[in-house]
Order: structure tokens, then C-alpha cells, then sequence
């Protein structure tokens, strides 16, 4: 569990520490702005300015004239417990601990202390996986008066630049996230949540097929008691001290690749599973983008909206699926995959839909046929949207095919034959025949704001 006195300020709002099952998800703006956020992020009310002070783990001697000026001036000093106690009293100022859990009280802590200035301690750099990214989610004007980061840190022990390694933050959420990142020779820093986070890591790269991984552990950066070990992951046994990074030197062979079509066998599956050239084809004309959004329905092993997070960190699924079984199965591929933050909604579209975040692409694998759900997708994604809809049967060409010749796009059929023995021979063994309907920006008559589906029908 997180605990809000650690070096770190916590997940930003609204992300999982693992992939989320719920019954109907609202999705809610990430936009991030300097000072202001979602309104569906947005407390009722909010200090006239929280200025959050960097400081790094040797405290209060580390701080310029200026930071102290800031927390020797305050009214109100918000903070961790730590934190707190590592600047000097000040006679009438008001010390406030962050609420636990953090989610839950900040939007009642911000309105408390709505129409008043705040200065608040965070860890390093407040902007890295800091309390300062939390707060301008829920629209506190927020200015950043950082301090060196613990990446900053990390990177200058080890050595390396910048531009060599990645990082993660597993921070309030899964160590699964780890995985994305491996490959061998990559260089990876993790942000750790607690003294349990190396060993859950190292525990990870191991199961994962990354055990030859040599793993640093930096902890209480830049304080007297800094300390660093270094170990194999598949051996690794050492205790850590709560405030640490882990830096990762990849080795061994397990599954990495960001390209679309990640084999058939990576994905636990009771059969229902986009295969693997059909993937790759959908994923290739769903175009995914930082930062966008897929809903991936009737979503089956989840595969689509697994590998369209794994394009990049920044891309987000909300996976449909009726099953209860299946659904369980996509949060389980979505952790061993490496993008346990994939959200599942458990319920049968269209009804499922409606509230969710508007998509910037819809992959329909299963259930096109069924009544108002096509035009649910149609009227739902955002404009310049991508759309591809895939079909086995008769009736669902049918459909495909008038919603081609009503909306334009690409229509296609897609045959694939894999070689397999018989007897003491080898002949091609062809796979169903897939129709693919795909509707986007580069295609004929793509949508826009007024090419829309009527609520008439298709």
C-alpha cells in the first residue's frame, strides 16, 4: 500500500494500481494544464495557490534561501509526516499531513482550505510521480519550486545520460508495469513505492524471463545514510530501505516488442482471441497515438487493447466484455503484458458504453450485430476517430457491407493459412475468413463533426 509519508506523493488520480474490473466505468479527462485541470477532477474549491517546495532527503541544510524563505513564510504547511519533520518550527504555523488514503481525502483537504495560500513539501522534483502532478488533476493552481529529482540522482550514480535509460514509476501501482520496458541492454530506473518494491521486482523479472537482469538498489539518495546494492534479480535476497530506486541493467529472453501482433501464445485464451496476423492488420489501421484512448469491444483475451497500450506508455484501453470469466482473463493478460492500468468494463455493449470516456479509436472484435451497437460506436468516437470492426459471419458481412456503403472507408476480407502436417506431408491449413470494416481520417468519406450516423439507423 501506498502511504502518503514515503519520498513520493503517490499515483496521480485516478490510476489503478492494477487493471480495474468494474461494472460500468465514467471516464474522466487527463488533460493537464498549469494550473488548472478536468472539472470532473476539480474539487468544489481550492486554495488561491499551493506552492510546492522540492526537498531532497538530506533535508532542510539542502534547501536555497528562497525554498526556506517559502516554508519559513507559510501559514500553512502541508506535507508528509517525513517532511514535516525535517523542516524547523515556526511558531503559529499550521502543519497538515496529507490525508490517507490520499485519493479519497485531497478534494475534501483542497476545499477546506479553499481562498488561502498553501505551501506544501514534496520529494525532489514535485512534477516527478510527485503530490505537484495530483494537484493540478483536481485544479489546484499549482506552482513547482523544485529541488534535484531522485531520477537525477539515480542516473548520476549509475552513470548514465539521460537519453539511455527509461523511467517507470511504480508508485501506487503495479510492478507489472516494469515489463513494458524490458529488453535486453536496456537500462531502466523504477521509482519504488517501498522497501518491498526490489524484491516484488526483482520476484517479476525472474517469473518473466529476465532473471539474468542486474538490479541496483539506490536508496536515501543524496542523505548520510545513502546506500546502494547490486545483485542478480533471479538471486536477489537483500533488504531494502523504504525510500530507494532501482536501477536495471535488461537481460534475458523474455517477450519484448512494441510492434503489433505479439504471438498467439502470449495471451491466455479460451479461443476467443484476435489471431495474431488479424491483430497486427486491425492495430496498423487503429493508428495508436500517445496520449489517446481505444475501447476495445467484446474484447475477448483483451489482445487489441493490450497491445495498443504497449505502443506507448501514454495509451490507454477501456476493454468491454460480458463475460465475467473473460473479463478477469483480459486484467490478468493486461498485468502479464506489462499494462496492468488497462480498464476493463464487465457488461454487454451497448448498455456498457454509455458514460464512458469518448474514444479516439473502437476496435469491435465480437458482437457488431447486436442491436445499437454499431451506431452506439459510430455516434460515440471522436471526430478524426478510427474505427475497425471485425466479422466471421454471414450476417455480420451483411451489416459490414452496408455500413460501407452508407459511410465509406475500407472494406476487406481477409484470408490467413498456416502450413501443418498430415501424414507424411505438409499442406496449408486455411484459418476462418475475417471481413474487416475500417473507418478513419485517411480513408473515403472518413468521419467528421458532419458525417455522423442519424439515430435512423446505419
Amino acid at each position: 500500500m501506498f502511504d502518503v509519508s514515503s519520498h513520493r506523493s503517490g499515483p496521480c488520480v485516478g490510476i489503478s494500481p492494477t487493471s480495474q474490473i468494474l461494472p460500468r466505468l465514467r471516464g474522466t479527462s487527463r488533460q493537464v494544464l498549469v494550473t488548472i485541470a478536468s472539472a470532473a477532477m476539480s474539487a468544489t474549491g481550492v486554495p488561491t495557490e499551493v506552492v510546492v517546495v522540492g526537498i531532497g532527503a538530506d533535508g532542510w541544510a539542502s534547501l536555497p534561501e528562497s525554498s526556506r524563505s517559502l516554508v519559513l513564510g507559510a501559514s500553512v504547511l502541508w506535507g508528509g509526516s517525513r517532511h514535516l519533520s525535517l523542516v524547523p518550527d515556526v511558531p503559529g504555523q499550521s502543519r497538515v499531513p496529507w490525508p490517507s488514503p490520499l485519493a479519497a481525502g485531497l478534494p475534501g483537504r483542497l476545499a477546506e482550505y479553499a481562498g488561502r495560500p498553501v505551501v506544501a513539501l514534496a520529494s525532489g522534483d514535485p512534477l516527478v510521480s510527485g503530490i505537484a502532478t495530483t494537484l493540478l488533476e483536481y485544479g489546484a493552481p499549482v506552482r513547482v519550486v523544485p529541488a534535484v529529482s531522485s531520477v537525477s540522482q539515480a542516473r548520476a550514480r549509475m552513470g548514465w545520460s539521460s537519453e539511455s535509460c527509461a523511467v517507470v514509476t511504480v508508485v501506487g501501482r503495479s510492478v507489472s508495469r516494469v515489463l513494458r520496458e524490458c529488453a535486453p541492454g536496456r537500462r531502466v530506473l523504477v521509482l519504488s513505492s517501498d522497501a518491498s518494491t526490489p524484491a516484488s521486482v526483482a520476484s517479476l523479472l525472474t517469473s518473466s524471463g529476465w532473471g539474468s537482469s542486474r538490479m541496483t538498489v539506490l536508496g536515501d539518495l543524496g542523505s548520510s545514510s545513502e546506500s546502494s546494492v547490486s545483485g542478480l534479480a533471479s538471486s536477489w535476497s537483500s533488504g531494502s530501505p523504504a525510500l530507494n530506486v532501482i536501477a536495471i541493467e535488461v537481460a534475458g529472453n523474455g517477450l519484448t516488442s512494441w510492434a503489433p501482433g505479439l504471438p498467439d501464445s502470449a495471451f491466455e485464451n479460451d479461443g476467443q482471441l484476435t489471431k495474431r496476423d488479424l491483430r497486427a492488420s486491425a492495430l496498423a489501421r487503429l493508428m495508436p497515438a500517445p496520449g489517446q484512448l481505444l475501447w476495445d469491444v467484446g474484447a475477448g483475451a483483451g489482445s487489441v487493447g493490450i497491445e495498443w497500450m504497449r505502443a506507448h506508455p501514454t495509451c490507454r484501453t477501456i476493454a468491454i466484455e460480458s463475460h465475467p470469466e473473460r473479463a478477469r482473463r483480459i486484467a490478468r493478460n493486461a498485468q502479464a503484458l506489462g499494462v496492468p492500468d488497462l480498464q476493463v468494463v464487465e457488461g454487454r455493449a451497448p448498455s456498457a458504453l454509455a458514460g464512458l470516456e469518448p474514444p479516439d479509436a473502437i476496435f469491435i472484435g465480437g458482437g457488431a450485430t447486436r442491436e445499437g451497437v454499431l451506431e452506439t460506436c459510430l455516434s460515440s468516437i471522436k471526430p478524426g476517430g478510427r474505427l475497425v470492426v471485425h466479422g466471421v459471419t454471414l450476417e455480420t458481412e451483411t451489416l459490414l457491407a452496408q455500413a460501407h456503403a452508407n459511410h465509406g472507408g475500407e472494406l476487406t476480407r481477409i484470408s490467413v493459412a498456416t502450413v501443418e502436417p498430415v501424414g507424411t506431408f505438409t499442406v496449408w491449413s486455411p484459418g476462418r475468413v475475417i471481413v474487416q470494416w475500417v473507418l478513419h481520417p485517411m480513408g473515403h468519406r472518413a468521419l467528421s463533426p458532419t458525417n455522423r450516423p442519424s439515430r435512423k439507423g446505419l
